[in-house]
């Protein structure tokens, strides 16, 4: 077996590909070690000591890297746990595969919608779905919808893409950029 691995944007985060399937659907961010707990996988890597952040994607896990930390000692170390794990069969998380599937951003809106904006919404998650989280999975990372009020989209990044430099010319210049050209009612978009 081959991992392949890529730079992102963050140079924080590095994104590393098996060559198969990591997530059957959704993807999962863990941003903690509390929260690697659900995942052998990621409990592993944050093990290390040096891993502040694991993204799942489709065929995809993104590191970050903590501060001090230097890809040249780390990056062997996560290949070998990626390896083994991938080698092994292991399940990704501890109880079955329901445990990966990212909570709907329906269920975490930081913001309450407007039934009468239903319209709006689907052509903002339609969008988002369509032309936004393939560009940013393709840095390793996702994009969540978190709520829209009064042309005010909220949405939060994981992933590389959170925490990520240009995470906020992302946002403005290039998702806003889109929304509103498509979405004439959308006025700005925020991170959630």
């Amino acid at each position: 077996m081959y991992i392949e691995t890529e730079t992102t944007p963050n140079p924080a985060t590095l994104k590393f590909l098996p060559q198969q399937q990591v997530m059957s659907q959704g993807t999962r961010d863990f941003a903690s070690p509390e929260d690697a707990e659900a995942s052998p996988l990621a409990q592993a890597l944050f093990d290390t000591g040096e891993v502040t952040g694991v993204f799942f994607g489709s065929d995809f896990v993104s590191v970050t890297k903590g501060e001090g930390a230097q890809w040249t000692d780390l990056k062997p170390q996560v290949v070998a746990i990626l390896l083994d794990h991938f080698v092994s069969e292991a399940p990704l998380f501890h109880g079955g595969s329901a445990a990966g599937i990212s909570v709907p951003a329906e269920e975490t809106m930081v913001v309450e919608t407007d039934a009468a904006d239903a319209d709006i919404i689907d052509q903002i998650k339609d969008l988002l779905e369509t032309r936004v989280r393939p560009a940013v999975a393709g840095d390793g990372g996702d994009i969540a919808f978190r709520g829209y009020r009064d042309g005010v989209v909220h949405l939060a990044l994981q992933g590389a893409c959170d925490g990520c430099p240009s995470a906020t010319a992302t946002l403005k210049h290039g998702i806003e950029g889109l929304l509103k050209h498509y979405v004439p009612e959308v006025v700005e978009v925020r991170a959630a």
